[in-house]
């Protein structure tokens, strides 16, 4: 059997820079609930679009927020997850919203409303594990 190894800081921040849809989760009146998104790190920060009036869009940037990403390899019963937690905050100034935009966009891949409103997470934890 694998025993899980705790992953650094950095190793942590180059397998989240390394994949593009993770999940948010957040907990709302109803309890927790959780999205795949579509994302980017920019900075030390997870940035994802969502529709202004969904659930998510009305509730994560203003709330305590975590985020999973994830590899698996299901025949080698190999892979790693990274967890960052922090709170949400929508990204409003026009020219963040340019570089964003130009450089790091990240570009939902479900149809469907209009994913205009941008979050942030900035991280206060990240941790992660790895079974090789």
């Amino acid at each position: 059997m694998n025993a899980p190894i705790e992953l650094s800081y950095d190793r942590c921040r180059e397998l989240l820079s390394s994949a593009e849809v993770g999940r948010v989760a957040l907990c709302t009146d109803s309890g927790p609930l959780i999205w795949p998104v579509n994302y980017s790190v920019v900075e030390d920060a997870i940035v994802f679009r969502t529709a202004p009036y969904s659930v998510l869009g009305a509730r994560a940037w203003n709330s305590r927020l975590a985020f999973e990403v994830d590899r698996l390899d299901l025949e080698r019963q190999q892979g790693w997850s990274v967890v960052a937690t922090g709170d949400g905050e929508m990204i409003e100034d026009p020219d963040e919203l340019a570089v964003i935009r130009t450089f790091r966009d990240p570009h939902p891949w479900a149809g469907g409303a209009a994913r205009l409103l941008y979050v942030r997470l900035r991280w206060d934890g990240l941790t992660g594990r790895q079974l090789s």
